[in-house]
């Protein structure tokens, strides 16, 4: 799910992240590369333009001899359409098959060669593909990076083996998991025309139909030199690795990215649930509302604060141990009476498409969901009707601070930060600014999102509801050795 994990400290790196609308645009016809033009400081990051089109960003960090890259392209499975779910995942694994000049397997054999680590994910608003290595050895990371995003390509027989691996990804994490499938099928009713519905690592019936010239034209269409950035972090110059980024990936081709088709989600008129039976030890309640998302306009707006209030809330109810919602349920000290082994609240704040607030829980021996999702609903209608202490602000508000800064300790965080928000069309001061704007938010405007945006219009619900007959007719395994799953 969309959801921010108010608990860790990259809260504000919601990493299905990732702002809406036509990314589209046509790459400049070829210039010298361009630059941000404002005061710099030593460590601060900068932004070029490549001739291609493509974007660089280098953040340099000298702490330590090494350096994080990570491409990314600005595509992810809310790019695919109806019948070619899973497809950019099956693509990112596919990246690591081969060039004319790298035969498949071999290229994470060079990159721990030169004494670096690589791996890749995939996301519903992008893909990225990310190395570790030695600063010294950053030019042959750009070589081996550039050369696999110009000129990608293997043989059929790849394909085929690799798709039974993401198969095998799909049924170890998702089938045989009965809350995974709950919350997959929660999702594909919750959105009925944002593509947000359709799962990340795609539909096995979709995978079942995948052929490699499916894999092949989606690489054609959407890896285009404009519709990506380079990122790199740590102990490098700026003017040395913008001459690499120029040299290597520069020299791609420009082609135009592809106009994207507006999809957006029609307002819900009305509450809707899904029981999802399932052979499991304990049922589990979810409760999702639609809610405003961050943009992260220059300007302060009603609907931007409003969604910084929304993640201040969700941190109130569950953003440290013994928030409320733990004191409430699972402590028991609200009623004196324990209802949920566990209880959780998450918030998607940024996005590509439309993101959500979700309640949910795991009902204590001899409690029902129903009960559980009263007590959920009664903690957001209590700071509706209360609000919350100021205690509670200042201390979400340091817990934030302080993350963002430890965070940012490593070079993999910064590059990370960067390239998501590039991903939503944010500038490089985004992390700065959105941290200045969460300190600004007051209890009055939490007690007023907690108001507004929690009624039964907006929300559906899916249980899950243990069901032991379910076990015979739960889908076999096939006879033989089964894959092994990859690292990305």
């Amino acid at each position: 799910m969309p959801l921010i994990d108010t608990r860790c400290s990259a809260l504000l790196m919601a990493l299905s992240m990732l702002g809406s609308g036509a990314w589209a645009q046509s790459p400049p016809s070829a210039a010298p590369a361009t630059v941000a033009s404002s005061p710099q400081t030593e460590n601060q990051a900068r932004s070029f333009t490549l001739s291609n089109g493509m974007t660089l960003i280098v953040r340099p960090d000298r702490r330590a001899p090494t350096a994080v890259q990570m491409l990314w392209v600005r595509v992810g499975s809310m790019d695919e359409v109806d019948g070619s779910s899973g497809l950019a995942h099956a693509l990112e694994h596919m990246m690591f098959k081969g060039t004319p000049d790298v035969p498949p397997g071999e290229f994470s054999r060079r990159v721990a060669a030169f004494g670096g680590i690589d791996n890749a994910f995939t996301m519903r608003d992008a893909t990225a593909y990310h190395m570790q290595v030695p600063s010294r050895r950053l030019e042959m990371a750009m070589q081996l990076e550039a050369d696999r995003f110009a000129r990608n390509q293997w043989p059929d027989d790849e394909f085929k083996r690799e798709i039974e691996v993401i198969k095998e990804e799909r049924r170890q994490r998702t089938e045989e998991s009965p809350r995974a499938r709950m919350f997959e099928a929660l999702n594909a009713m919750i959105f009925q025309a944002s593509p947000y519905r359709r799962p990340n690592v795609g539909w096995m019936s979709d995978l079942d139909a995948m052929t490699p010239d499916d894999a092949r034209a989606f690489y054609q269409r959407w890896y285009v030199p404009a519709n990506s950035a380079l990122v790199i972090a740590g102990d490098v110059d700026v003017e040395q690795t913008r001459a690499l980024a120029e040299k290597h990936f520069g020299s791609i081709p420009a082609r135009a990215v592809p106009a994207r088709k507006p999809r957006e989600e029609p307002a819900q008129v009305g509450p809707r649930r899904l029981e999802y039976r399932a052979v499991a030890d304990q049922a589990l309640v979810a409760l999702a509302y639609k809610v405003p998302q961050w943009r992260g306009a220059d300007e302060d707006n009603d609907t931007d604060r409003d969604a910084l209030a929304l993640a201040v809330l969700s941190a109130v109810l569950d953003g440290y141990d013994g928030a409320r919602l733990d004191r409430a349920l699972v402590q028991g000290t609200a009623g004196g009476k324990r209802l949920a082994d566990s209880a959780s609240s998450g918030y998607g704040l940024m996005g590509r498409g439309p993101q959500l607030f979700m309640l949910s829980g795991v009902p204590a021996a001899g409690e029902t969901t129903d009960a559980v999702a009263a007590a959920l609903k009664a903690e957001v209608a209590r700071i509706a009707r209360e609000g919350i202490q100021e205690a509670e602000l200042r201390r979400v508000k340091t817990q934030w601070t302080a993350g963002e800064i430890y965070k940012l300790d490593s070079v993999a965080n910064q590059a990370r930060e960067l390239g998501g928000y590039w991903i939503q069309g944010l500038g490089l001061d985004t992390g700065d600014r959105l941290i200045a704007r969460l300190r600004a938010v007051t209890a009055e405007q939490v007690q007023s999102v907690a108001q507004r945006y929690f009624s039964d219009e907006q929300l559906t619900t899916g249980v899950l509801v243990p069901d032991p007959s379910r076990r015979e007719t739960a889908p076999a395994q096939g006879a033989g050795p089964r894959p092994a799953l990859t690292r990305h």
